[in-house]
């Protein structure tokens, strides 16, 4: 599958604006089986989109460095 670098860059802070909304909402509902639905998603998915941005930052830096390392 191939996305466009500009979806690609964006993906993990859509899963943790969904995650907030969705724990948001959870808050909201009143009936008890959709409410903990929508919190344990939106928790997953604030997670996820945190473990991707993380992940992310790790393997640039770690690409810097060893490119700064080369050069010298």
């Amino acid at each position: 599958m191939w996305l466009s670098k500009s979806v690609y860059e964006f993906l993990p802070y859509y899963y943790m604006a969904l995650g907030f909304a969705a724990v948001l909402a959870s808050v909201q509902i009143e009936r008890w089986f959709w409410s903990e639905l929508f919190g344990f998603g939106g928790l997953l998915s604030l997670v996820g989109g945190l473990v991707l941005w993380l992940k992310r930052r790790a393997y640039r830096r770690s690409r810097s460095r060893h490119s700064i390392e080369d050069q010298a």
